[in-house]
């Protein structure tokens, strides 16, 4: 169990020592999102810009302007709701080299409740032209994907964690930006799930086989740009789909790969996500169980979904 944000801290330290055009912002949340950690081995490229989210992608803007890799993290309700028309117009509009890396989303911040539950926030990125938009599943694909970024020029969101999720890949997975990967093959159903619900899809899946339903599951960590042709394949092969999300049902991946799926290949899908509702104050896995989004939900839906195949 390790958080996908603990692995972004941990890379900023070794992208820090490889290229010196590396610097990292901050928006007083340093102890959260990890940052701190390159804060403490390269203070002099480390910039807490206080709680001024606006401000924090405007000052990365510049930086990145002035010919630097750019890191600049808060919680992702800040990122993207507080500081979208900076955003849009100082990073993407512009096509600047700024990685937004952006901690705590989702419902899995838990008792911080609905103001800081960011349900929405894959859906504003995803749409702003030129903005790339990852969401890794483990603490491996998160360093595997922060290093991606930073090797690619332009603009990211990546979307990260706050709890401990489980440990589903070694070091010999690679995560390659723009593809889906299948982790299981199935004929009846395919779980498409993105971020930490690619465990909770797995773990779905070994259910529905011992109910005798052949469930695959791809996990699509680039929801932009989307892997269209994984996806169109694995619905061929299965003949319905489910997507999982810990974000809204609208905008996210479950609109992404209905898109795909309408525009190239149509089959019965059920988005399981956050059915345009707030969060509430919880304990994560409770939380996540009272908005359909545990093992049991997915299950549910996958039976759903292959009644009308």
């Amino acid at each position: 169990m390790k958080a996908t944000r603990q692995a972004y801290g941990e890379t900023l330290v070794e992208l820090g020592r490889e290229n010196p055009d590396v610097v990292v912002l901050d928006a007083d949340l340093s102890a959260s999102t990890m940052t701190r950690m390159f804060g403490k081995a390269f203070p002099d490229r480390f910039f807490n810009v206080g709680i001024a989210e606006q401000n924090l992608m405007s000052v990365a803007g510049g930086l990145a302007a002035a010919g630097k890799t750019v890191f600049a993290s808060t919680f992702a309700i800040f990122a993207t709701g507080r500081a979208f028309d900076q955003v849009r117009v100082s990073i993407a509009h512009n096509r600047l080299d700024v990685k937004i890396a952006a901690t705590h989303s989702g419902l899995t911040v838990g008792e911080d409740g609905a103001s800081h539950q960011a349900l929405e926030d894959i859906a504003l990125m995803r749409v702003l032209p030129n903005m790339t938009v990852v969401v890794p599943a483990d603490a491996t694909e998160a360093a595997q994907a922060v290093r991606a970024a930073a090797a690619q020029p332009g603009p990211f969101y990546i979307r990260l964690g706050r709890p401990p999720v489980p440990m589903l890949f070694g070091p010999e997975y690679r995560f390659v930006l723009g593809r889906a990967t299948v982790l299981r093959q199935g004929t009846g159903v395919v779980v498409f799930a993105t971020g930490h619900m690619v465990a909770v899809a797995l773990e779905a899946a070994g259910i529905l086989w011992g109910e005798g339903i052949s469930a695959g599951v791809v996990n699509v960590s680039t929801i932009k740009p989307l892997d269209v042709e994984t996806i169109v394949a694995a619905a061929k092969r299965c003949g319905a789909a489910v997507t999982v999300e810990e974000h809204s049902i609208i905008g996210g991946l479950g609109s992404a790969v209905a898109e795909a799926l309408c525009e190239n290949f149509p089959v019965p899908l059920v988005r399981v996500g956050v059915r345009d509702v707030f969060g509430e104050s919880g304990k994560p896995a409770e939380l996540l169980k009272a908005y359909g989004l545990s093992a049991d939900g997915v299950v549910n839906a996958c039976r759903e979904v292959t009644k009308r195949k």
